[in-house]
């Protein structure tokens, strides 16, 4: 089978990037570097050059855009259906695996999905049945507090509350929100991840059907993973499964929502042998722009490093304008 076209218009890192024979792979990919194409041409390159079956595969991105997107540009470089390959966010991934498995989770079949003001209207009539101020005790904190702990890993009777009365308070508000929802089959987008990760664990027959079924295991945005994200990546994950992982430690925005950046640098102690495969070239900016930021994102010593350049003109230099308000600062 001719499988030049996947490889026409990549870069010599990015063409190492998707025929990579090794089995774990980070791909370091600072912005606009194509980082997203990597990952597309790389999934089609192991269902027609290594003849790996679709429904073996499974890509992981972080919006419902981004893997529809994703989708759509495979099956066009396949020219043909992707197949039953899984491919979503970390929480659309969970939910399938909850509905394909919800015996086996504790639900029932037509469990229901708590949105945020869903949940935040179930905290607030338990903060108010505990007889709490919620001037004292808001209840939008303690939802964020409990997804916080979930994100963690953290069920209420783990949580470690030291003798501190807030974190009782607030733990004993997390123990009655999760009995309600175990009463009434609901759960939050915190609670997709954790029981997913937590059924997996736990489940033999569960974990057998992921670490038999799938043989390569692509993420994206990995910068953006937060704790039982990590979890439940290294749970689904079998001895004989390649994992894929490309991100920016450059570029995370989302450490006040859990995300770990420090999962980019824990990649190759997690998984040994892997291999770091710079994408450095930059196709967005000019090089005015990325010597700028060069010289900047240089002062984070934690960083992995990667350098950005550009074959464009030099361009603009930098300017700074303060605009009076929004209004204006479009108009400029």
């Amino acid at each position: 089978m001719d499988v030049s076209h996947i490889l026409e218009n990549l870069n010599e890192p990015q063409r190492e990037a998707v025929t990579s024979e090794d089995k774990y792979i980070l791909v370091l990919a600072g912005a606009g570097s194509g980082k997203t194409r990597v990952l597309v041409h790389r999934i089609a390159w192991k269902v027609e050059a290594m003849g790996i079956n679709p429904s073996s595969i499974i890509a992981v991105t972080f919006t419902n855009k981004a893997a529809q997107e994703m989708q759509a540009r495979i099956q066009e470089l396949l020219q043909s259906p992707a197949g039953d390959m899984w491919c979503g966010t970390f929480h659309g991934l969970a939910h399938r695996t909850l509905k394909r498995f919800y015996k086996e989770a504790g639900l029932i079949s037509g469990f229901t999905i708590l949105d945020s003001d869903d949940q935040l209207r179930i905290v607030k009539r338990l903060v108010k049945e505990a007889s709490l101020d919620d001037a004292m005790w808001p209840p939008k904190q303690i939802q964020w507090q409990i997804n916080n702990w979930k994100d963690e890993g953290i069920r209420a009777d783990k949580v470690k509350d030291n003798g501190d009365f807030y974190a009782q308070t607030v733990k004993g508000v997390y123990k009655n929100y999760e009995e309600l929802c175990q009463v009434d089959s609901l759960v939050d987008f915190a609670e997709l991840l954790l029981r997913s990760y937590e059924l997996i664990n736990t489940n033999k027959s569960v974990k057998e059907f992921f670490h038999n079924r799938f043989k390569a295991i692509l993420v994206d945005e990995f910068q953006d993973t937060n704790t039982i994200q990590y979890n439940w990546l290294q749970e689904i994950s079998s001895k004989s499964a390649s994992i894929t992982t490309v991100g920016d430690d450059d570029q995370s925005i989302y450490g006040w929502r859990g995300a770990k950046v420090e999962n980019i640098s824990s990649f190759e102690s997690s998984f040994k042998g892997a291999k770091v495969i710079r994408l450095e070239q930059n196709y967005r900016s000019t090089s005015v722009i990325l010597s700028a930021a060069n010289a900047l994102i240089d002062n984070n010593q934690e960083r992995l490093g990667k350098n950005l350049w550009t074959d464009s003109l030099e361009g603009e230099l930098i300017t700074l304008y303060q605009a009076y308000d929004e209004q204006d600062e479009a108009r400029f």
